[in-house]
């Protein structure tokens, strides 16, 4: 209860401390995934978690190898991060928490992590010629160059955030209007509170299944895309399906 009392002091909100939650997951099953690895036998087939693990890797490096070459297949295990991380942040709304998506500051730091990524290869492959970008064609464009750069962060952070936080707004007033349905129609048997949770269990799992099962995979596959396109649109060509 301090340590509840402590973040509410410091005003961490809820779905800063949904976040917190969420890595907190993903690191305790990386650290067992890891562990279970470390004593595997690799003449025998992974079971169970690690078999899982192993899927995962090869999916999302076969995503990065179909989109950008075997040169960089590699690169699976960034958007391995980013995925399992957003997935699990969308859904996490289905525990009753606060998902993180719906705070901006979530969304943001996702779109800046690609943001980097994609700058930071650009420099990598470009050098000193990176920087001439922003003169092209003209010195004369250099502040439209420069307004134009962040594009594809306001594209990504927008997205997600715009996604999460119009499913989050319907199905909370879903729940407002089925619990006063529900409250009209069992009021006069059950005279308390509990008359007004009877309806919306029965029909806003539905609803769950798209706002956050659905919606949350079909945003994490297009983050992910663009992500591995627009860092691949840095990397030049001869290398890209090498």
């Amino acid at each position: 209860m301090d340590f509840i009392a402590n973040l509410k002091n410091a005003h961490i909100t809820g779905p800063v401390i949904s976040s917190l939650i969420v890595m907190g997951i993903i690191i305790i099953f990386a650290i067992y995934i890891g562990i279970r690895a470390h004593f595997q036998d690799p003449l025998k087939k992974p079971k169970g978690a690690l078999l899982l693990a192993e899927c995962g890797v090869n999916f999302f490096e076969n995503m990065a190898e179909g989109l950008l070459g075997k040169r960089f297949r590699s690169f699976g295990g960034y958007i391995m991060c980013l995925g399992i991380y957003m997935f699990v942040a969308f859904i996490f709304g289905l525990t009753g928490l606060p998902s993180p998506i719906t705070y901006m500051a979530v969304p943001l730091s996702l779109g800046l992590s690609t943001f980097m990524m994609i700058h930071a290869t650009a420099i990598k492959y470009n050098k000193f010629r990176y920087f001439k970008r922003y003169i092209e064609p003209v010195p004369l464009f250099l502040p439209i160059n420069l307004i134009s750069m962040w594009a594809p962060l306001l594209s990504l952070t927008l997205r997600i955030f715009g996604n999460a936080i119009s499913g989050f707004v319907i199905m909370s007033l879903m729940y407002a209007a089925l619990k006063d349905l529900s409250g009209m129609i069992f009021s006069s048997l059950i005279a308390s509170e509990w008359s007004q949770v009877f309806i919306a269990p029965l029909l806003t799992w539905i609803f769950h299944l798209y706002f956050d099962l659905w919606s949350g995979f079909i945003q994490t596959t297009v983050f992910l895309s663009l992500t591995t396109i627009y860092v691949g649109q840095e990397i030049p060509e001869d290398l890209i399906g090498a």
